[in-house]
């Protein structure tokens, strides 16, 4: 077994990578803004299934390398959860900043290649989309995908600007403007993904829920857990309780 501080890696000569940004699913370390609504246990058990279905999501595009950015105690218990299907890097400093540097640090410097890097709470986000990032992504020096609530679920570059996600306001509704404003600093052309939400609070449950009772496929093993959800607590309706003993 590697030890936290290595890069488990899968080659790939592609030009195109595409960087989940994770965390290894423990109590009180993800989603910590659903704490109120849903039991710590709950909150891991629905994280596993997003990631779970957010590395079934990128296994189906094509002539991409794939990866997993994370803090370093995240390494092994991550690669064990990715198994071949991404490498696993840890980044370099704490906290989404930090590791959105690292992301292209790693993997642009000094090379031609678009880099992408999204949440590891999006399995519900059609495969065209990230498709399109990419392509808006060769026509500009920087591609980025709003949520509504004034962040981004996604940014891409081709080359490392380190200065870019630098300063406070990550994770909140400042994010977007504060990225656009270092952008334009930087000089730097920015082309848009199409926008989308992320999971954060309970509405997002709810309307993800909403959206999985149509096409459960898109995500199967998190539209199995919030029918659980759904089903022990009533539509829409939070629960402390709801399916916190399983992954």
């Amino acid at each position: 077994m590697n030890s936290s501080s290595e890069t488990v890696v899968r080659s790939s000569a592609s030009d195109r990578v595409l960087v989940i940004m994770a965390k290894a699913p423990r109590p009180g370390a993800v989603k910590t803004r659903l704490a109120p609504s849903l039991s710590p246990a709950a909150v891991t058990a629905f994280y596993r299934c997003l990631l779970d279905d957010t590395l079934a999501l990128v296994r189906s595009l094509s002539d991409m390398e794939v990866a997993i950015m994370c803090p370093d105690t995240d390494v092994n218990e991550l690669a064990q959860l990715a198994g071949s299907d991404a490498s696993i890097v840890a980044q370099k400093g704490e906290g989404l900043a930090a590791g959105l540097t690292s992301v292209f640090a790693h993997f642009a410097e000094g090379r031609q290649r678009r880099v992408i890097a999204f949440n590891s709470d999006s399995p519900h986000l059609p495969r065209s989309v990230l498709e399109a990032a990419f392509e808006t992504l060769a026509a500009h020096d920087v591609v980025v995908g709003p949520t509504h609530d004034g962040g981004y679920y996604l940014v891409g570059a081709k080359a490392s600007h380190p200065t870019l996600f630098a300063g406070d306001g990550m994770g909140t509704n400042s994010a977007l403007e504060r990225l656009l404003s270092r952008a334009r600093t930087l000089e730097l052309s920015v082309g848009f993904a199409a926008p989308f939400y992320d999971i954060d609070v309970a509405d997002d449950l709810t309307r993800l829920a909403a959206e999985l009772r149509l096409a459960p496929a898109r995500a199967p093993r998190t539209a199995a857990w919030l029918k659980d959800w759904e089903r022990l607590c009533g539509p829409g309706t939070p629960a402390r309780s709801a399916r916190g003993d399983k992954s």
